[in-house]
C-alpha cells in the first residue's frame, strides 16, 4: 500500500511541476509573437519580410525589418516612421525574452495606452507622435520596475498622469508633452534619477511638486492652471473676480480701441501711397539698390516644383546621387538654371543636364542607370559689376582665398539647383570672374543673434586641413541664412560611386578608394580635435557630404552644425541621428560619428548603396548586417566590390582588413564600438 501511495505521490508531484513550471520547449518562438503583433495592425506594408515562412527574425542573412538583435536574440524593436496604422497588440510581444526597447514613434497608431505593462523587463518605450488616446489607469506602470525611458508625447491621452509613473524606481526620461493630461502632477519618489521631463502643452493644474524643482519652466509651459516657482506664478494668489473689474476695464479700454483702429487705418493709407511711389521709382531706375538686392536673393534661385500635383511639399526618403552634389546633403538629382536680371526682377528656369554628356538617374535599390538626352542650356549671360567691398547687409566674407564678391554678384550669376536636403537647399552659382560657388540656404536654425552666428562661421572659416572644405562667406537674415563655399567639380562620393559611369568612376580603383577613406578619417579626426566639446563634432558624415577633389583627395562638408540646429527639427535630419543609439534612445555622442564613418567604409569597399541613407531603410543594402554576418562566417572576400576585387591577393587582403574596421565602427552598442582614434590607427596601417 505504501508503495502505491508513494508512486501516486511522485505522479502528483510531477504533474504539479509540469502545470506550474511548464518546460521551456512550450514557449512560442519570437516569430509567432511578432506575427501576432503584425496581424493586429490595419496597415503594415513596410514590414515586408515579416513572414510565416519558418525564418528567424534574427537570421543574419535576412534580419526582419525593424528588429535589432544581440547574440541571436531580439534586443529591441524599432518601427519608428514605418507608416503603421491600427491598434497594436503590444501584449503579444510578452513572450519575447530579452526585449528591452520598443519604438513606435511617428506612425498613425490608435487605441488606448498599449499594454507595455505586460512586458515586465522593458527598459524603454517610445510611442510619441501617434493617435493613442484615453485615460491611463493610475496603477498601470506598477509592473514596470525596469522602465527607464517613457516617451508618449504628441498623442491624445487624457485624465490624470498616473500616480504609478512617479513611483517608477529607475525612470530617467519622461516625455508627455502635447497631450490632454489634466489634474495635478504626481509626486516622484526618487527625482534625483530623473534627468529629462517634459509636461508642457497639457491641461495640468495645481502646484508643481517640490521634487521637480530642478527642472526649468520649459518643462511645464502652456499649462494655464499650473503654478509654482519655475513659472513665476504664485499658488496662493486669489483668483480673478470677473464681475466689476472686468467690466470697468472693458469700459475704460473702449476709447483706446477706437483710437488704435483709426490710427491703423491712417497708417495703411499712408503706406499704400508710399509703396505706389516707390514702385513707380523702381520701374524707372536702371540698377537695384541694397534693398532690392537683399529682396532678390531671398527668391533666387527659384524653387522648382517637380510634379507635385497636390500642392504639398515633396517628400523624399533618401538622397539620390547627383554629379554636381556640392549641396552638403542635398537630395535632388535634378538641376535647373536660373538667370536673374536686376530690373525688373525676372527668373528664367529651365532644366539642365549634369556637366557630363548624359543625364543619369539612379535607382539606388537596383543600381540600374538610365540615360536621357540632355536638354540645351538657355541661361543668359549677365555681366556682373563686382563691388569694391561688401556693403552693409551684403555677404560677410570669412575667407577671401577665392576673392571678394557680394550678393549682387550671386544675383546676376546663372544658378543651378543642386538639390534640396534635410538641412536646406543648395545651388551652384558661376560668377563672371570664373569663380564657382555653392550657396546653401538653411531652412531652420536655433534662434541666435548675428554676433553668435558670425562667431560660429568664422570659427569654421579658420579651420586649416586638406580634407576640410571651409566656408567663404555668409549672409544673415532672421528668417534664413545663406552659406557660401567653393564648388568642387567632381561632385560627391555618393555620385562618383553610385551615379557616375564616366571617367571619375572608372578611376575609382582600390588606391583611390583607400585614399578617400584615409582622407575622410583624417578630416573627421581633425574635427574631433577642434570641436572636442561638441557632442557631434561632425554630425552629418555621409557620402553625399564627402566631396571628391581633382586628385581624389576628399573634402568634408556640412560639419559642426549641431550647436546651430540642435533646438530645431532639422537636427533629426543629420545622419548621426541614424546611429542605433539615436534611433532607439535619442542619445548621441562622438561615437555616433564613428558609426557614420563605418558606413562610408563599408559603402566604398562593397560598392553597395547603404539602406541607412533611406528614412525608412526600404531599398539599398543593409551594409551593416550584411557585412556583420559575412565576417562571422569568414567570407569577407564575397563582400568586396567586383570592380576592385581583381586587383591582386595582397590588395584583397588589405580590403578585408578594412571591412573589419568598418564592422568595428558600426557595432550597435556605443560601448562596443571602437573610438575614432583607434579607427584612424587601424586605417592608417592599411596599404594599397
Amino acid at each position: 500500500m505504501s508503495v502505491v501511495c508513494r508512486r501516486r505521490y511522485h505522479c502528483l508531484l510531477f504533474l504539479s511541476l509540469f502545470l506550474f513550471f511548464p518546460p521551456c520547449l512550450s514557449q512560442q518562438p519570437p516569430s509567432i509573437a511578432l506575427l501576432h503583433f503584425k496581424n493586429s495592425l490595419s496597415k503594415c506594408d513596410s514590414l515586408t519580410n515579416w513572414k510565416d515562412d519558418g525564418s528567424h527574425p534574427c537570421d543574419p542573412n535576412n534580419v526582419w525589418i525593424g528588429i535589432i538583435c544581440s547574440d541571436g536574440q531580439i534586443n529591441s524593436i524599432n518601427l519608428a516612421g514605418m507608416e503603421l496604422q491600427g491598434q497594436p497588440d503590444i501584449g503579444a510581444l510578452e513572450s519575447i525574452d530579452g526585449l528591452k526597447a520598443i519604438s513606435l514613434e511617428n506612425n498613425a497608431l490608435v487605441g488606448p495606452m498599449p499594454e507595455i505593462n505586460r512586458l515586465r523587463f522593458l527598459k524603454a518605450f517610445y510611442g510619441g507622435s501617434n493617435w493613442f488616446s484615453g485615460v491611463i489607469p493610475s496603477d498601470f506602470f506598477q509592473t514596470l520596475g525596469s522602465l527607464k525611458k517613457l516617451w508618449l508625447q504628441r498623442n491624445n491621452f487624457s485624465g490624470q498622469i498616473p500616480i504609478s509613473v512617479g513611483e517608477l524606481p529607475n525612470l530617467k526620461e519622461l516625455h508627455l508633452e502635447y497631450n490632454e493630461f489634466s489634474g495635478p502632477i504626481p509626486a516622484f519618489s526618487d527625482p534625483d534619477i530623473l534627468t529629462t521631463i517634459d509636461l508642457s502643452n497639457n491641461r495640468l493644474q495645481g502646484e508643481i511638486p517640490k521634487s521637480l524643482k530642478n527642472f526649468d519652466a520649459k518643462a511645464f509651459d502652456n499649462n494655464a492652471d499650473l503654478c509654482g516657482g519655475q513659472l513665476s506664478r504664485d499658488c496662493n494668489a486669489p483668483p480673478n473676480q470677473p464681475g466689476l473689474e472686468d467690466s470697468t476695464e472693458t469700459k475704460s479700454s473702449t476709447p483706446w480701441i477706437i483710437m488704435v483702429v483709426v490710427l491703423a487705418l491712417l497708417i495703411l493709407i499712408i503706406f499704400a501711397r508710399v509703396n505706389q511711389v516707390h514702385e513707380d521709382y523702381q520701374n524707372t531706375r536702371p540698377n537695384l539698390g541694397k534693398g532690392g538686392i537683399n529682396e532678390a536673393v531671398v527668391n533666387i534661385p527659384p524653387v522648382i516644383n517637380r510634379s507635385t500635383s497636390s500642392g504639398k511639399k515633396p517628400q523624399t526618403n533618401m538622397e539620390p546621387p547627383n554629379n554636381n552634389n556640392n549641396s552638403s546633403g542635398a537630395s535632388s538629382s535634378a538641376t535647373a538654371t536660373a538667370t536673374v536680371t536686376p530690373a525688373p526682377l525676372t527668373a528664367t528656369v529651365t532644366p539642365t543636364p549634369p556637366t557630363t554628356a548624359t543625364n543619369i538617374t539612379v535607382n539606388p535599390s537596383t543600381n540600374v542607370k538610365e540615360t536621357k538626352d540632355p536638354p540645351a542650356r538657355t541661361a543668359k549671360k549677365v555681366i556682373p559689376q563686382l563691388p569694391v567691398k561688401p556693403a552693409a547687409g551684403d555677404l560677410v566674407m570669412v575667407n577671401e582665398e577665392r576673392g571678394i564678391f557680394g550678393l549682387s554678384d550671386l544675383m546676376k550669376a546663372a544658378a543651378e539647383v543642386l538639390g534640396n536636403g534635410g538641412l536646406g537647399s543648395a545651388y551652384k552659382a558661376v560668377m563672371q570672374n570664373g569663380v564657382s560657388v555653392v550657396v546653401k540656404r538653411v531652412r531652420e536654425m536655433n534662434q541666435m543673434t548675428r554676433e553668435v552666428f558670425d562667431t560660429e562661421m568664422k570659427k569654421l572659416a579658420r579651420l586649416k586641413h586638406q580634407n576640410i572644405l571651409t566656408p567663404l562667406a555668409y549672409h544673415f537674415r532672421k528668417e534664413e541664412k545663406l552659406m557660401v563655399s567653393e564648388y568642387v567639380p567632381k561632385g560627391s562620393l555618393l555620385y562618383v560611386l553610385h551615379g557616375d559611369r564616366g571617367i571619375s568612376h572608372a578611376e575609382l580603383n582600390w588606391a583611390n578608394r583607400l585614399k578617400i577613406i584615409k582622407g575622410v578619417a583624417r578630416g573627421t579626426g581633425f574635427l574631433h580635435s577642434e570641436f572636442s566639446s561638441y557632442p557631434l563634432p561632425h554630425g552629418n558624415l555621409k557620402s553625399s557630404n564627402v566631396l571628391i577633389g581633382s586628385d581624389f583627395e576628399p573634402l568634408l562638408s556640412d560639419y559642426a552644425f549641431h550647436p546651430m540646429v540642435n533646438e530645431t527639427p532639422t537636427a533629426q535630419c543629420m545622419f548621426a541621428f541614424k546611429s542605433p543609439e539615436a534611433m532607439l534612445y535619442q542619445k548621441i555622442s562622438p561615437k555616433s560619428d564613428v558609426y557614420c564613418l563605418g558606413i562610408i567604409i563599408l559603402e566604398i569597399v562593397t560598392g553597395k548603396y547603404p539602406s541607412q541613407y533611406f528614412n525608412n531603410q526600404k531599398g539599398g543594402t543593409d551594409v551593416v548586417q550584411w557585412v556583420r554576418s559575412a565576417l562571422a562566417e569568414k567570407r569577407e572576400k564575397s563582400l568586396i566590390d567586383p570592380e576592385i576585387s581583381s586587383e591582386g591577393e595582397a590588395s584583397v587582403a588589405q580590403m578585408e582588413k578594412l571591412l573589419r574596421v568598418g564592422g568595428a565602427c558600426t557595432a550597435d552598442e556605443p560601448d562596443e564600438r571602437i573610438d575614432l582614434t583607434e579607427a584612424i590607427r587601424r586605417i592608417e596601417k592599411i596599404s594599397v
